[in-house]
């Protein structure tokens, strides 16, 4: 049988419909799909096939998912790591309302570089970001051949730039990127989230939808104690009654963090067949209150809401690795409530197909099935790290890494084989983030250094700050407050 490229007397971890797993298996590729998924036979080597690659020692998988995360300021990693909550906090809004005035493209075009670059060495074959200018995201992860939903942040209440302007620059983006690449770069509609929205720029967002009727809609949603509050302060009794007014509460939405979620919204959202994508690391990083119950996921998945793993802001917790998203999620629920909220084969389901179905593209990727696109990574299990190799997806949820990953494939090309990245000059990547970095300390007097970083001063900072939208939300969330305690 002819092949693009042949992998033979590998194991292979189908996460199929019955979570197959070969001890030696052959996966065949052809015109960027899955042709053959077998055991494999003893004269596979011999397949003719424009690449051959000998799986012995090797573990083939579906690639991974990131079903939410954001990716503009990945050369920052490092500079949020050591900062209180509230230096993290105002320093990052006040970088993001520079780049919302289309300031620092220096910058954000070499994240989106080095995004790329790391998510790719690391098995991450599709990204859901949201971002404030996404174009060179779209055009990045495109050109190195990786797969990626991207949108335009939408608020009326995070930053300064007029409401209009915002949804001028959606409708350009989505016209030019939704659908290219071969299909591999979508287009998303992104309210920012369900407390710095007015129920006029949701109003507006549906709107947007509604033009738009084949794109996701993707928000953070149930994240914070501030977001009913806001949700009533917008004149809903909470957020998924707010979304289910203008028409947003259905299988096109994709909700990040959905933390706060109780048994209610968990009913819902199941009904209207919405999505979740569930970020731990960046809860367990930068936990505002211990009290505050933890993301619902068992009984999410349980209800048959599609549950993703994200990595979230990567460069707040200074971690590209996915793979550690899903150990994250057992040992934080474990620790939040018992042992045993997770079998190992959920969190891999979790890391792949799993968030595909919640991205909407769960028919062409997320599993080695014949007929699919064919996204697949290819892991050395040969390591002492894996010795004995004893219960494979325990092995993938609690002991990969990004270093384990050897050979990259999506769409049926090869993105990376044995360690070496064939559509990426990595050594040039490093100089452009390396050149933005020191022209953006030089710029704003961020101190980032090999033993730290240090922000500019609290006065400087403050300065620096959206002012209009920011005062808005906060004069609305103490009014609420006030309302909440002393109904009118």
């Amino acid at each position: 049988m002819d092949a693009d490229i042949a992998i033979h007397d590998a194991y292979v971890l189908t996460v199929d419909d019955r979570n197959r797993l070969y001890e030696r298996g052959t996966v065949l590729i052809e015109d960027g799909r899955l042709t053959d998924v077998r055991a494999s036979r003893d004269d596979d080597a011999d397949i003719d096939a424009t690449r051959v690659i000998d799986g012995e020692g090797k573990l083939v998988m579906p690639g991974l998912v990131n079903a939410h995360t954001h990716l503009e300021l990945t050369p920052l990693i490092g500079a949020f790591s050591d900062l209180d909550l509230t230096e993290m906090m105002s320093g990052m809004t006040a970088i993001f309302g520079h780049i919302a005035e289309g300031e620092y493209d220096y910058l954000t075009e070499a994240g989106y570089e080095l995004a790329a670059l790391n998510f790719l060495a690391g098995g991450v074959t599709t990204v859901n970001s949201m971002d404030v200018r996404p174009s060179a995201g779209a055009e990045t992860f495109g050109e190195v051949g990786l797969r990626g939903f991207f949108g335009v942040a939408l608020s009326d209440l995070f930053w300064d730039v007029p409401v209009d302007d915002q949804f001028a620059r959606a409708r350009e983006f989505i016209d030019e990127y939704h659908d290219t690449y071969d299909g591999r770069i979508r287009a998303t509609i992104n309210p920012h989230d369900d407390w710095s929205c007015t129920h006029e720029m949701w109003e507006r967002t549906a709107g947007l939808a509604a033009e738009y009727p084949d794109l996701l809609v993707h928000t953070h949603l149930l994240e914070l104690e501030a977001s009913s509050k806001m949700a009533r302060s917008n004149g809903a009794d909470d957020s998924l009654a707010l979304l289910d007014d203008v028409g947003l509460l259905d299988d096109r939405l994709v909700a990040a963090h959905f933390r706060l979620a109780d048994g209610e919204d968990i009913r819902r959202t199941a009904e209207a067949d919405a999505s979740v994508a569930h970020c731990p690391s960046i809860f367990c990083y930068w936990n505002t209150d211990g009290d505050v119950q933890w993301t619902p996921v068992p009984e999410l998945r349980d209800a048959g809401v599609d549950v993703g793993l994200g990595i979230d802001d990567h460069y707040w917790h200074d971690s590209y690795n996915l793979f550690g998203e899903a150990r994250q999620a057992r040992l934080a629920a474990n620790l939040k409530r018992s042992t045993g909220q997770y079998h190992s084969m959920e969190l891999v389901r979790m890391l792949t197909i799993e968030g595909a179905e919640a991205l909407g593209v769960g028919d062409e990727i997320g599993s080695i099935e014949s007929g699919k696109r064919a996204d697949v990574i290819v892991l050395d299990v040969e390591k002492p790290k894996f010795t004995p190799l004893t219960n494979i997806p325990a092995q993938v949820a609690n002991n990969a890494a990004p270093a384990d990953v050897e050979t990259v494939i999506v769409d049926g090309n090869v993105l990376m084989q044995n360690g070496e990245i064939e559509t990426m000059d990595a050594e040039a990547v490093r100089e452009q983030v390396e050149s933005a970095v020191d022209r953006f300390a030089s710029e704003t007097d961020w101190e980032l250094g090999i033993g730290g970083s240090e922000p500019p001063s609290k006065v400087d900072v403050a300065r620096d700050l959206p002012k209009r939208g920011p005062a808005q939300l906060l004069g609305r969330l103490a009014f609420q407050s006030i309302e909440d305690k002393y109904p009118f």
